[in-house]
């Protein structure tokens, strides 16, 4: 490591702890010629696949695509910040995980979806109907009776977006 005072090749290590919430290693650092100290920070470089689109276009993978097309699923919904950087925090650590150079846009699509599920099934229908490109008010509707069936019917903290089969009879 060069000094960025004298810019002397050798520097000495005389301190390291962990930082960023355990994803960084702080090391200080002190110069040999000039005595001088600084910090420098150390994390792993990560290698994120590249995204295959539809139109078999290679784009590389875009974090803040992935937050914003999160976070127009969940407007005005109750889903917490935090629990938002958990969901891309989980999706980009099944990207790496896969070990794969390329992924399917429908494989990240797919995990978008898997999560917004389990978060909040309004959300996971706004995603759906941009993702699957619905044309119409019964494609909404065939993927909310699908939602139905896979959760065993609306959860109790949500409404249910449609109407009761019970009460038209």
């Amino acid at each position: 490591m060069h000094c960025p005072f004298c810019g002397n090749e050798e520097t000495k290590v005389i301190d390291s702890r962990l930082a960023g919430e355990g994803r960084q290693v702080r090391r200080r650092r002190e110069c040999v010629a000039c005595d001088e100290r600084f910090s420098t920070f150390e994390s792993a470089e990560l290698v994120m696949p590249r995204i295959v689109k539809r139109d078999d276009t290679r784009q590389p993978f875009d974090e803040s695509k992935l937050r914003s097309g999160i976070v127009r699923a969940l407007e005005k919904r109750p889903v917490s910040a935090e629990v938002i950087e958990q969901i891309i925090a989980k999706i980009s650590h099944r990207l790496q995980s896969l070990g794969e150079r390329e992924v399917a846009a429908r494989t990240l699509g797919d995990m978008v979806m898997d999560e917004l599920q389990q978060v909040d099934e309004v959300a996971y229908v706004r995603f759906a109907s941009v993702y699957r490109s619905f044309q119409d008010v019964t494609e909404f509707q065939d993927e909310i009776r699908r939602l139905q069936e896979m959760t065993g019917g609306a959860s109790r903290e949500q409404m249910s977006l449609l109407p009761d089969e019970r009460k038209k009879r």
